[in-house]
């Protein structure tokens, strides 16, 4: 299918690794310009290089922690003009209700809600004068379920979905579109932690962690980063018009549910 996006402009954050990285490969593979995103520099220009030599299209690379305001005027001046926005960042430790303070949750908040804000409050107005611009916002498949030992996230990431329930609505009218994706567990570095973890409480090999996880979800198994990033390319594409503020589900059946 042809998304009907090649050469637009999209800034992918925290995109070296992971789901940002598959989000940006996918948009690269539509004919998308990109500016990347991350914290760490090698990473990032190995991913962005790669994505050059597979796709021919232009990329440029912004070293910055997104979720502080010196990270998001960095990313926003090498921006300039784009016509995509996919936030992202990585969640807040886990620990049980008694462990958490203010400054816990203000931390949770100023990553997972107040970045993606910020920056959609700096580039809506651009798209919403052009007439076109997409926005998606990599949150969790706790905002449908939420996860009990997760409860900063859970509260940062319900809090952006309540604000893009409303803002979406605003600005669809202009020929702007924000959704969010929801993902469950993926084959990333992140779903290799949490099985070390329970590799380590358990006395379990990795492997074995990683097949008990894996048994826990109905398709059997973990996602992969190009399977989200083809999602998350076609909501950026010019056939998703008509998605306005919804939360789409990337988890192999693993939030039981019937809406």
């Amino acid at each position: 299918m042809d998304l009907g996006i090649a050469g637009k402009r999209a800034l992918v954050c925290a995109s070296s690794k992971g789901l940002g990285l598959g989000c940006a490969e996918a948009l690269a593979e539509a004919g998308v310009n990109l500016v990347m995103n991350a914290r760490g520099e090698e990473a990032l220009l190995a991913a962005a290089q790669g994505i050059r030599d597979a796709y021919g299209v232009e990329v440029e690379t912004v070293v910055a922690d997104v979720t502080t305001p010196e990270g998001q005027k960095a990313v926003l001046d090498a921006a300039g003009t784009v016509d995509i926005l996919v936030t992202n960042a990585g969640g807040p430790p886990p620990g049980m209700w008694s462990d958490w303070e203010r400054e816990d949750f203000i931390k949770a908040l100023d990553a997972n809600m107040l970045a993606p804000i910020a920056l959609m409050k700096a580039l809506l107005p651009g798209m919403m004068e052009r007439g076109w611009g997409r926005v998606v916002n990599i949150t969790s498949q706790s905002v449908k379920a939420p996860i009990a030992v997760l409860g900063l996230s859970n509260s940062a990431r319900a809090g952006l979905t309540g604000y893009v329930a409303g803002t979406s609505r605003q600005v669809a009218g202009k020929g702007v579109t924000i959704n969010n994706l929801l993902p469950g567990i993926h084959a990333t570095d992140r779903a290799v932690s949490l099985d070390t973890g329970v590799a380590s409480q358990q006395g379990i090999s990795i492997e074995e962690a990683k097949t008990q996880r894996a048994a826990t979800i109905p398709a059997g198994r973990y996602g992969t980063r190009q399977e989200f990033g083809a999602t998350c390319a076609f909501l950026c594409s010019q056939h998703a018009g008509f998605i306005v503020g919804q939360n789409v589900l990337l988890d192999g059946g693993a939030t039981n549910m019937t809406l």
